[in-house]
């Protein structure tokens, strides 16, 4: 009786075994370009994938640098996640020093991209805005910046994984099944916000132009001083057209980015009197300690930021 208890267990132990080495193999090596499609990823991939973010959280992909590692992780990638139109200049260069064999996908892949110069008339400032448009090309790449077009990015991120792990596909269809849900309430809750701040004071200014897509979708007014890319420096007289514009538009509110320097954007909120509204997440998520570690935080987080600093509560 001993003896054939023992066994059993033992047929147990090496069944769990079994299914413990299946589910460690089929850990899917993925890397993201920045710390926002890293965590779309994440919500796809669940447990079946380990996921590495090049520029991490707070950090600014148009001037990263990458560092030897990043090569290495790229070596192992089974799947790369890209955002693509221009966004990540580094990326290119990368890849081909790395020697990856692993499939690079676009994530943004299927969305309307809004043409750079639609952009123009949101810029404060005359050919400054052209080296925004040399940087990233002909489109804005911040397409991420609509939830609709987040709910693509994740169609096409379920749709990779699942080319590159045929065994884990029903969980990737699931689990994308599950997040845009979750997205399509987010987007509702979204919606009903801005609604909620009356139309006349629909007019902000934030320190780069990540927001197109945001003002497409959802009916903001963003205005910027420096062009799409963060490498662009504002002028003295890009800054002194910006501020009539202020007094013009009637911005309501001036906020910094988590990626860059907030110095322009002080300087003009002294010059106009409007107050600085806070912090908004464009490129880059927070920390885990920080009020946008995800997706989700970083929208209800940016749209609620805008809307307390708008009618002042």
């Amino acid at each position: 009786m001993f003896r054939t208890l023992r066994l059993v267990t033992c047929a147990s132990l090496l069944t769990l075994c079994g299914f413990a080495t299946a589910a460690s193999a089929a850990d899917l090596k993925v890397v993201a370009s920045f710390s926002i499609i890293a965590d779309l990823a994440k919500n796809v991939g669940g447990d079946r994938v380990k996921i590495t973010s090049l520029v991490g959280p707070d950090g600014d992909a148009h001037v990263y640098e990458p560092r030897p590692a990043d090569a290495a992780s790229l070596e192992k990638a089974n799947v790369v996640l890209v955002n693509g139109l221009q966004f990540e200049g580094f990326m290119s260069r990368l890849i081909e020093a790395s020697g990856t064999k692993a499939p690079v996908v676009e994530v943004s892949k299927g969305i309307e991209p809004l043409k750079a110069e639609e952009e123009e008339h949101r810029h404060a400032h005359g050919d400054h805005g052209h080296e925004g448009h040399h940087h990233h090309g002909e489109f804005d790449p911040h397409a991420w910046q609509s939830i609709p077009n987040a709910e693509i990015y994740v169609k096409n991120i379920a749709d990779a994984f699942c080319a590159a792990d045929k065994a884990g596909c029903p969980t990737y269809t699931e689990n994308s099944k599950t997040y845009l849900a979750k997205l399509a309430a987010l987007q509702t809750e979204v919606k009903a916000t801005i609604a909620s701040i009356p139309e006349g004071k629909r007019t902000v200014i934030t320190s780069h132009d990540a927001f197109g897509y945001f003002q497409h979708e959802y009916g903001l007014k963003f205005i910027a001083p420096e062009g799409i890319s963060t490498e662009a420096e504002a002028s003295a007289a890009d800054v002194a057209k910006l501020i009539d514009q202020v007094r013009e538009d009637k911005a309501s509110a001036i906020f910094v980015e988590n990626i860059t320097n907030p110095r322009l954007v002080e300087q003009i909120a002294r010059e106009t009197g409007l107050k600085v509204g806070g912090t908004l997440y464009s490129d880059a998520l927070s920390g885990s300690d920080g009020p946008a570690p995800t997706y989700i935080d970083m929208f209800r987080y940016n749209v609620n930021t805008i809307k307390n600093a708008i009618l002042g509560s």
